[in-house]
């Protein structure tokens, strides 16, 4: 699978990101587009993200803090999904990854919120802005 992020190493604007599926991981797939030197996540943490989430499937954007204002989000990290929560652990403030998520460490058979079918992959370009 390819993943193309548009502003990459832009940290100030939307990674505008597009998704070639092709051979989909089973596992959870981690890429960094910037290594951040802040301080690293951990699941006990709560952090503060900027994010744009795209279903594989039809590379339809199904949710982006960046598209509601852009201003970060926060959460404990420990109440999320499980690629969340494994692909955010070990990040640094200032970082910027892809994590390209199956289903078994998304939203599973469920789906969610009737914008993310059941079983589906799912990628997320995530900016670590904040651990607390």
């Amino acid at each position: 699978m390819a993943v193309t992020v548009e502003n990459a190493e832009d940290l100030t604007r939307s990674p505008g990101a597009s998704v070639t599926p092709d051979t989909l991981p089973s596992d959870l797939d981690i890429t960094d587009l910037v290594v951040g030197s802040g301080k690293e996540a951990a699941v006990r943490d709560t952090v503060q993200v900027q994010y744009q989430g795209i279903r594989v499937a039809d590379s339809g954007e199904f949710d982006s803090s960046w598209g509601r204002g852009g201003t970060p989000v926060e959460f404990p990290l420990g109440q999320v999904i499980d690629g969340f929560k494994l692909g955010i652990s070990g990040m640094r403030e200032g970082g910027r990854r892809i994590l390209v998520v199956p289903p078994h460490q998304g939203y599973g058979p469920q789906g969610a919120g009737g914008v993310i079918p059941p079983n589906a992959h799912l990628v997320f370009v995530v900016d670590l802005v904040k651990v607390n």
